[in-house]
């Protein structure tokens, strides 16, 4: 009988052989015979000595088992041609009778791989499925780290992008792999490269990965380590890739298949250990539920954008802030209807717009929709053209005439600032709400008619009612279906959106190439309060636009009353017009004082009316100042 030996067959001390003529110690600790510097082999692990003609093998307590033939043992006597595992490394046992050293057998698949199959422990199959591997306590302590930091660090990112960036710098982190591609799909025939990192070339850098590692990754949708590729996948491309290491993680939930992480090394010193494939195996399952999330996420904000944009192009409004989408779901669930609405809100806020927006979105939209100024006409003129004239009802009244609320018909009437319509004519406009018939001036025969009326009031009609400016009933009927419509100064957050939609609907009018707002442009009409509401944006961004002279729109372009208003903006020095609105604001507290408060007065020592001075205490904000001043 010959000298018996074992010979490495994968691992730092592949092709080398050692004798076992004396006491053969493997362990980490460089006094062994046989020294593994892997962090999976305990410091002592085991030993092979000498019994009569046998050889044993005896595991020396170590912690991840030491495994012949796959199979966990305490002690065994070998047998020609055994696979001793300990850690990452695979040795064979030779008795001696040959009489020269064998070429080791290829090594298997089942041999090389481990496969995860619950996390719940620390414990994954080994080749045969009865190994138990266990991580040192220092080991599971680090692991436990890595993974809470993965948690915490995934959890807060919406940006599917940015979490797989962030997943690829962890795992580089704490698994010692040269290169790292994350692809996406859920078939293994739909696979693509979506992100990837060579520690050599750099991110982004596309990374060939070997196919049959990945199609067996996904398609069992388990785990997978190999070490010494070359022997175990001698024909497929890892071999052209000159991989030494791979292991590889589905990205799946319980429900969805997502694609894959893949990492390699090429040193070949170079070897992952169980403890790397458990990691990434947990890591993958975190990463897998962050990203699904993400992507879901996405997918709403992308839903809600396009819903927004439908609604703001359905209705013809520009705007996103909550008091917008609110105004949105109202003209969405009254447009349907035949219901009387009342829109009430300051000049300007475009009462006119939303009336518009709910005829055309009513069954009503192929039929006539009339607007009416209520404001704008005289009593008897605005009798004649609501309700029309028979001939001869008047002098001038040479034809018989049909009002708005006849030609309507089907379609809806518009009653703007409805709050100044005479006593009289809301009498008969009552009769219209109640009866749906109308009486021409100087007829006595009803008609009826089939109209929709929108009122709107920049007054609060209740208040005019209570004081007997306007009738309780007509108010009730009106006041079926009631919306407020926000000043501008309460929804600030709109108005950069409108002034860029102002800015492009005046510069294409006027002919002139307008890119946008500079942002103390914008500061100053966010800080603005803007009285006259979106009608006075519109014509203050009209005015930049033909009074500008560059392409981007800035504060100096704006209207004087903005640049009244200017003061510094989150600690931002707005120049020259903060300057003047603060003399200003100065020169106007010093002529009250000095007038005792009487703005009559300090108008006087001012040079200006008593109606511009009051203007200004309002533009610039000074209420509030002189209420103070005056306690």
């Amino acid at each position: 009988m010959g000298k018996a030996f074992v010979i490495g067959v994968m691992g730092p001390h592949q092709d080398a052989t050692f004798s076992l003529q004396d006491e053969v110690t493997f362990g980490r600790d460089p006094v062994n015979k046989v020294y593994l510097n892997d962090f999976s082999v305990s410091r002592r692990h085991c030993v092979i000595t000498r019994d009569g003609t046998d050889y044993l093998v005896r595991d020396l307590g170590s912690h991840n088992g030491t495994l012949v033939n796959g199979t966990a043992v305490d002690e065994r006597a070998l047998r020609d041609g055994d696979r001793i595992a300990i850690g990452g490394s695979v040795f064979q046992f030779c008795s001696g009778n040959e009489s020269q050293n064998p070429t080791p057998a290829e090594v298997s698949w089942e041999e090389s791989m481990t496969i995860t199959t619950t996390m719940e422990t620390s414990e994954v199959l080994g080749p045969e499925g009865g190994a138990v591997f266990r991580l040192p306590k220092e080991r599971l302590a680090r692991d436990f780290g890595v993974l809470l930091k993965v948690a915490i660090r995934l959890r807060g990112i919406r940006d599917s992008e940015s979490l797989l960036w962030q997943l690829i710098g962890v795992l580089l982190e704490v698994i010692p792999a040269e290169r790292i591609a994350i692809l996406l799909g859920d078939e293994a025939s739909s696979l693509e490269p979506g992100f990837a990192w060579d520690k050599i070339t750099g991110p982004g850098i596309p990374v060939r990965v070997s196919r049959t590692v990945v199609d067996r990754v996904i398609n069992n949708r388990r785990a997978l380590m190999i070490n010494d590729v070359p022997k175990v996948m001698p024909s497929t491309s890892a071999k052209e890739l000159s991989v030494r290491s791979v292991v590889c993680a589905p990205l799946c939930t319980p429900e969805k298949q997502l694609g894959v992480i893949y990492m390699d090394c090429r040193s070949a010193g170079a070897l992952f250990d169980e403890g790397h494939l458990h990691l990434l195996s947990a890591i993958a399952g975190i990463a897998a539920l962050s990203l699904e999330n993400a992507r879901f996420i996405e997918l709403l904000e992308r839903e809600n954008a396009q819903l927004k944009a439908e609604i703001r192009e359905q209705f013809d409004m520009v705007g996103d802030s909550p008091a917008m989408q609110e105004l949105y779901r109202f003209i969405a669930k009254v447009a349907p209807t035949d219901s009387t609405v009342l829109i009430q809100g300051e000049s300007g806020t475009g009462k006119e717009l939303v009336a518009r927006a709910i005829h055309q979105h009513s069954q009503r939209a192929q039929k006539p929709f009339v607007a009416i100024n209520c404001a704008a006409l005289t009593e008897t003129l605005l009798e004649s053209e609501l309700f029309g004239h028979e001939k001869g009802a008047f002098t001038g009244a040479l034809v018989q005439k049909k009002g708005y609320l006849e030609v309507s018909e089907g379609g809806t009437v518009f009653l703007d600032e409805i709050g100044e319509l005479a006593l009289a004519l809301q009498a008969k406009l009552l009769r219209v709400l109640q009866e749906r018939e109308v009486v021409r001036v100087g007829g006595t025969k009803p008609i009826k008619v089939d109209v929709r009326i929108v009122a709107a009031s920049n007054r609060v009609l209740n208040d005019m009612a209570k004081e007997g400016k306007f009738r309780s009933d007509l108010y009730y009927r009106l006041n079926v279906v009631t919306c407020q419509i926000p000043a501008l100064r309460k929804r600030r957050e709109d108005i950069p959106m409108l002034a860029a939609h102002f800015v492009k609907k005046y510069s294409a009018r006027n002919n002139r190439m307008v890119t946008g707002l500079s942002n103390d442009a914008i500061a100053c009409m966010t800080q603005y309060d803007w009285p006259g509401n979106v009608r006075e944006l519109e014509n203050a961004i009209e005015h930049a636009v033909v009074m500008g002279s560059t392409q981007q729109i800035v504060t100096d372009d704006l209207p004087e009353v903005l640049l009244e208003t200017s003061a510094p903006v989150n600690g931002h020095d707005m120049g020259y017009h903060g300057e003047v609105a603060q003399k200003k604001k100065e020169l106007i507290l010093d002529a009250l004082q000095r007038a005792d408060g009487s703005f009559t007065e300090a108008a006087k020592l001012l040079q200006v009316h008593p109606n511009y001075l009051h203007r200004l205490v309002r533009i610039l904000d000074l209420r509030e100042m002189l209420k103070k001043k005056a306690v």
